[in-house]
């Protein structure tokens, strides 16, 4: 059932409240429904009972010869009729409308042995009736008794006779309960929508939030959020713009130290590369420049690792098999072994030097431990697949995701010449992440590894 369940904050409070709202709504039908039934009952049972009670109060203390000269007797009201038995079987009796029988014969003076009463039926209309009416008054009368139902009612008097009346009685009307349905139905969809409004009022700020801080990318100014919705939200959305504009000052300020420290270290890294040229003997003197530019190079990779989550470059479209080819050309021009395989042409939005230095570390990690590498530019469904392809060990299934993180190299010791400073696979995927897409590392089956950089096409 949680798969069909709404994932959004307004979904959730519109199923709550609609799920309460309506458990609410019922309960309050029920009540007024029962209320009114016991109403509407009590005034179609009212008066009928209370001629019958009249009738039982006038009959009890008189003698059975008088008795009969009054019954059986016939009228509008009824068909009132004595005798030794009750036309109402006992289990066929209402006993709540018997209960009102004694209890009002009680109150006129009269207790009653004991009182029966039954509902239902059609009330009859004796044939000699609608003989004697012309025909529209007949079918009026027909109309009449076609609303009307029969009431049996039985009463059995001190000395055990029963007085059995056959009269009529309203049918229920199912107006009143369609009409409470139809209003009770009403009054729950005005209150369900302005629930919902109040939903969707909040959930419309909740949401420019996301969008905001879904699209902020380290580039250009922070899109501020506009202050909508209650009070209470309002404040958090100008407490979020605040912040905002906090974190984007910080990495300005992160960028200009960045650039600073990178100036401040490189010149006098310049000076001792200068001063190590004219070091004797030779063998020392290819140490150190060998150190000096082991830390110019890694000074490099921190930076750029640094810059990578913050690129001051702008996103131009780029053939990306131009972009790959011109790497691997760099790469031959050195004598290494690189080769680019010809595909269908794609382009994409990239920052260009951004992305090259990605397939560069790439490459060069596969020339250093494969001695090789291929590079090629595939579809990989909606997006972009830049591959670089190497011969060599590869690397155990455990630590694929581990070796991506900055500094962590297979190879323990800290020479570069065995196993690099540990940031190129870290640079490759800082750089994946910020035109939003990933790196993968992919064991082959005959061996070697396969470095993917997965980019979206865009429009």
């Amino acid at each position: 059932m949680r798969r069909f369940l709404p994932k959004s904050l307004i979904g959730q409070i519109a199923l709550v409240m609609a799920g309460a709202l309506l458990v609410a709504q019922g309960i309050n039908f029920a009540l007024i429904y029962s209320e009114r039934q016991r109403a509407t009952q009590a005034r179609s049972e009212g008066p009928p009972i209370s001629r019958f009670v009249t009738i039982v109060q006038r009959i009890a203390p008189l003698p059975p010869e008088a008795r009969a000269a009054l019954l059986p007797q016939r009228g509008r009201r009824g068909r009132f009729t004595i005798g030794p038995e009750s036309t109402v079987a006992p289990s066929e009796s209402d006993a709540q409308m018997a209960e009102r029988i004694r209890d009002l014969a009680e109150e006129n003076g009269v207790r009653l042995r004991d009182a029966r009463a039954a509902i239902g039926g059609e009330m009859p209309i004796p044939p000699a009736l609608l003989e004697r009416l012309a025909p529209p008054e007949r079918e009026r009368v027909e109309r009449r008794a076609a609303r009307m139902q029969l009431l049996r009612l039985s009463a059995q008097l001190p000395d055990g006779a029963w007085l059995n009346a056959r009269m009529a009685m309203p049918r229920p009307n199912p107006w009143p309960a369609i009409r409470l349905a139809g209003s009770t139905l009403l009054i729950y969809l005005v209150l369900l929508a302005a629930m919902i409004w109040i939903a969707m009022r909040l959930g419309r700020p909740l949401r420019a939030l996301t969008a905001a801080t879904q699209s902020f990318e380290g580039r250009g100014e922070t899109r501020g959020v506009e202050p909508q919705g209650p009070a209470d939200v309002r404040r958090a959305i100008l407490a979020f713009n605040a912040m905002s504009a906090r974190v984007s000052n910080m990495l300005d300020e992160k960028d200009r130290m960045l650039g600073a420290i990178g100036h401040d270290l490189r010149t006098p890294l310049a000076s001792l590369r200068i001063r190590a040229e004219s070091v004797e003997p030779p063998e020392e003197r290819a140490r150190m420049i060998a150190t000096i530019e082991e830390m110019t190079a890694m000074l490099d990779d921190t930076l750029a690792l640094a810059r990578s989550g913050r690129a001051s470059e702008e996103l131009r479209r780029v053939d990306l098999n131009a972009l790959a080819d011109t790497v691997v050309e760099e790469f031959r021009a050195l004598g290494h072994d690189v080769a680019f395989e010809e595909t269908e042409r794609r382009t994409a939005p990239v920052q260009p030097n951004l992305l090259r230095r990605a397939v560069r570390n790439l490459v060069e990690n596969g020339i250093k431990y494969g001695g090789s590498a291929r590079v090629a530019v595939r579809d990989a469904g909606e997006r972009i697949a830049i591959e670089v392809t190497d011969r060599g060990p590869g690397i155990p299934e455990a630590e694929l995701g581990n070796v991506q993180e900055p500094f962590v190299r297979l190879e323990t010791s800290r020479n570069r010449e065995t196993g690099g400073s540990g940031l190129g696979l870290a640079l490759a995927r800082g750089a994946a992440r910020a035109h939003d897409g990933a790196l993968e590392l992919e064991n082959r089956p005959e061996g070697g590894l396969i470095a993917r950089i997965l980019l979206p096409k865009g429009a």
